[in-house]
């Protein structure tokens, strides 16, 4: 038997077994006795043919049965399947019932494929129809997925979610929407509310009733291979559910293009809704999208995470390109205020966000919200550093009637005053976006005061009256310092800042003084009354000098009736401190040269002028 072994290493697979079995039969002719250990080996190779002979016939049993089953449980399946209609339409019971025997049917598959490696004609054939059948089935299943995703929707009603105390509030207000350039500016700035520890709110999105059902579809097509099928079903199905939920935020898609060409009314009623629709959209509706997409996928590895992504990315991308619009537009100082809104909101999602979109298919989410928080950052400081500059620009040639408050002046300190809402913010921008030069926020809140100045100050030369010049000085002045004095600014100017402000508004009301009444009272003076050589009064001068101070005194009235000092505390001081001068002085002169003068050169008594004077700064025209 020595030669056997290099004529089999010569052959291989079934060849050599064959070659080997024949060799054997010759051995066994040639040779009629055999040794003990001759024996047991052929005894061994006997018995196990006799089992390889068992197993063939126990598998073709196998093959048999497991067709059989097929057969039964395909014809199950098609019983179920109505011709027209959704298996879903029949009752939620057909619908498990459906799922369940595809499930049966797909592990037959299994089994058939698990009976042997070495598979023949028939197995083969079985296994194609078979998989032919299964895909068919999971092809139904695709569309049963995807219409009860769509047909379970639970309405959203987001008035029951607004994290505002009201949405009036939020999106209603129109206080201090006017545009810089306008100069049309309201005196009162609205900060919108945030209620920036709001607590989430988990919504059904879907009716839970279906949501175990969803959850056997969606395994069975893993455990099956399909899916990238079960993928998109389920993705289409809650994009348009997401389209859905703007538009019932009442959300519409905009350009970036159309965004920055948009008229400003309008822009700032947009950028209000954002503010308030990404809250919502967010705490609310993404978050109970994300527990929807675990409840579905939560057994389908990293499934939900890319079903969520992919379903929520338009969405969120689209209300993310508005904030970046914004950010590129024009940084015109009336933004200023609604893009703080825009940061701090989003700033304030970032953490949400971050824990909805942790995978890596959610990258580019997180990575678009940090980078949109980033260019509203850089731009709501850019509009910032550059409202000093448009205050000094701002060189209209139109002027306040009265010599009142002029709106540029409301406008920035109500703009200060509002600012000061987002200290904490502005400070960290100007730490982080301001490069090396890193300024507090009460040096540019100072710094903005003092450009208010000088523009005013330039503004009073457009009154050729130069008491009316004064008087616009002292109201604009008087204003700032009040406001100054408020708890909001108080901190970010000081005592000693605010009472140089004090003095400028006290040293401007002077100065009216002097350029109104100064020329008036000089002709209540007894110079150059008396006659040339002698002690004597002229009376004639003395006429002519009563006269000219009517005449002066109702040239005044009939015009500063008309002028407006707005605050009454400043009004009535005005007027005392004019009346003290001006009634004392009178009565002076009156009483001085009541012998000289008959009583009918004196037009008017100390109490009539004294009245008078209560006329003033009404911003009424009169005459006497």
């Amino acid at each position: 038997m020595g030669d056997s072994g290099s004529m089999i290493s010569t052959l291989g697979g079934e060849e050599n077994l064959i070659a080997s079995a024949k060799w054997i039969m010759r051995e066994l002719d040639v040779n009629k006795s055999l040794t003990d250990e001759a024996r047991k080996v052929l005894a061994d190779l006997c018995s196990q043919l006799s089992t390889m002979n068992l197993t063939i016939e126990e598998k073709n049993e196998g093959v048999i049965e497991i067709e059989n089953q097929l057969k039964l449980i395909q014809e199950k399946i098609m019983r179920l399947e109505p011709d027209q209609s959704m298996i879903y339409d029949s009752g939620p019971a057909e619908v498990s019932e459906y799922v369940k025997a595809v499930d049966e049917f797909q592990s037959l598959i299994k089994s058939l494929e698990s009976l042997s490696l070495n598979k023949g004609e028939r197995e083969n054939e079985l296994l194609r129809k078979s998989d032919v059948f299964l895909q068919t089935a999971m092809s139904r299943l695709e569309e049963e997925f995807r219409y009860m995703l769509v047909q379970n929707k639970q309405p959203f009603e987001p008035g029951c979610v607004s994290f505002c105390s009201s949405e009036e509030e939020c999106l209603l207000e129109d206080g201090w929407i006017a545009s810089f350039e306008e100069e049309t500016f309201d005196d009162t700035v609205h900060q919108e509310s945030m209620s920036r520890n709001s607590e989430e709110l988990i919504i059904n999105l879907i009716n839970p009733d279906v949501i175990p059902d969803l959850r056997s579809i969606a395994d069975l097509m893993f455990a099956s291979n399909y899916n990238q099928e079960c993928y998109q079903a389920f993705i289409g199905a809650r994009q348009d559910a997401l389209d859905e939920c703007l538009f019932c935020l009442e959300w519409e898609k905009t350009s970036i293009e159309d965004i920055i060409k948009m008229e400003w009314k309008s822009l700032h009623s947009k950028i209000k809704r954002w503010v308030w629709v990404m809250k919502i959209f967010v705490r609310v509706y993404l978050t109970s999208e994300k527990r929807l997409t675990n409840q579905i996928f939560g057994e389908c590895g990293s499934a939900n995470s890319v079903c969520f992504c992919e379903a929520s990315k338009g969405s969120m991308l689209q209300l993310l390109n508005f904030g970046e619009a914004v950010s590129i537009g024009p940084h015109r100082p009336e933004k200023l205020i609604v893009m703080l809104d825009m940061y701090e909101v989003l700033s304030d999602l970032i953490p949400d966000i971050e824990n909805l979109f942790l995978k890596e298919a959610s990258s580019t989410i997180l990575s678009e919200c940090k980078e949109v928080l980033r260019r509203l950052g850089h731009s709501v400081i850019t509009t910032f550093l550059n409202f000093e500059n448009a205050i000094e620009s701002n060189t209209s040639s139109k002027v306040s009637p009265g010599g009142v408050v002029h709106p540029l002046t409301r406008y920035v300190m109500n703009y200060l005053r509002t600012l000061t809402e987002y200290s904490e913010t502005l400070n960290f921008l100007l730490r982080n976006y301001n490069g090396e030069k890193i300024t507090s926020l009460d040096f540019h809140f100072q710094s903005l005061v003092t450009s208010l100045e000088s523009n005013l100050d330039e503004r009073s030369n457009l009154y050729k009256d130069s008491s009316l010049q004064h008087l616009f000085l002292m109201n604009n002045f008087h204003y700032i310092a009040e406001k100054l004095k408020g708890p909001e600014l108080r901190g970010y100017f000081g005592d000693d800042w605010i009472r140089k402000r004090n003095s400028k508004f006290q040293r401007e009301a002077m100065y009216y003084e002097r350029a109104t009444w100064s020329s008036i009272l000089s002709l209540l003076s007894d110079d150059g009354i008396r006659n040339r050589g002698s002690n004597s009064v002229s009376k004639t001068i003395l006429k002519e000098r009563l006269r000219n101070f009517y005449s002066a005194f109702e040239e005044v009235y009939k015009s500063q009736t008309a002028w407006f000092v707005p605050d009454s505390r400043l009004r009535e001081d005005l007027r005392i401190s004019i009346s003290v001068k001006v009634v004392r002085a009178y009565t002076a002169f009156v009483g001085r040269h009541n012998s000289d003068l008959s009583d009918r050169y004196i037009k008017y008594n100390g109490d009539d002028l004294e009245n008078f004077l209560l006329d003033l700064f009404e911003g009424s025209p009169r005459s006497l």
